[in-house]
């Protein structure tokens, strides 16, 4: 299992996304949240998008691998049923979560592998997140000011991804997760310890 976090608006649903239109053989996890859909998200397909009641009655039945309040408003976690069942048949599973969610996995199954997508700056973050315009003006503070925590927290991960193209970001991903890459590759991945790793294809 390959587990994916970063800052906000950093693109992980992006380049999520793109691995799984490019490489169908990857299982990615379907969260479940609290808030409600921004334009364009599909129930079940984006996330799973659910009630707080819900959500309280899926943490107190032991249903969440992780789960976390996130920008100190909504939920968000992952089902524990469907990842345990795509592990057990061998499938090339993906986690597309917060900080909070990485920690907690890491606890549980530290057998994972935990990858950093980081942007190419924090100013390209700013425009990022402004440019997405889903978000008013408290809530971009709210996220900016949490994005600076999580780009700290990028030495506790094993690789480093710099999201700088989608597409080169998704194929690095899908090589570190040990899946031939299609196409261009990522020059390199910095390692834990500022090395490269070189994604091959």
């Amino acid at each position: 299992m390959t587990v994916l976090a970063g800052p906000t608006a950093v693109g992980k649903g992006t380049v999520s996304a793109d691995v799984r239109r490019r490489y169908p053989q990857v299982w990615l996890s379907v969260s479940a949240t609290t808030r409600p859909p921004r334009p364009g998200e599909v129930h079940g397909v984006h996330y799973l998008f659910v009630s707080p009641e819900e959500f309280d009655r899926m943490v107190a039945e032991g249903q969440m691998l992780e789960w976390a309040v996130v920008h100190g408003r909504h939920r968000y976690g992952t089902p524990r049923g469907p990842v345990e069942e795509r592990l057990a048949a061998g499938v090339p599973t993906l986690l597309e979560i917060d900080l909070q969610g990485a920690r907690q996995v890491r606890d549980s199954m530290p057998e994972a592998r935990f990858v950093f997508l980081a942007p190419p700056s924090f100013d390209e973050l700013v425009r990022r997140l402004v440019g997405r315009g889903t978000e008013d003006a408290e809530e971009r503070e709210r996220r900016l000011a949490t994005a600076r925590v999580e780009l700290a927290a990028e030495q506790e991960f094993d690789v480093t991804i710099v999201n700088d193209d989608v597409h080169r970001a998704a194929d690095a991903l899908v090589g570190v997760m040990g899946i031939p890459v299609t196409g261009a590759v990522a020059g390199g991945v910095a390692g834990p310890v500022g090395g490269t790793a070189q994604v091959g294809g």
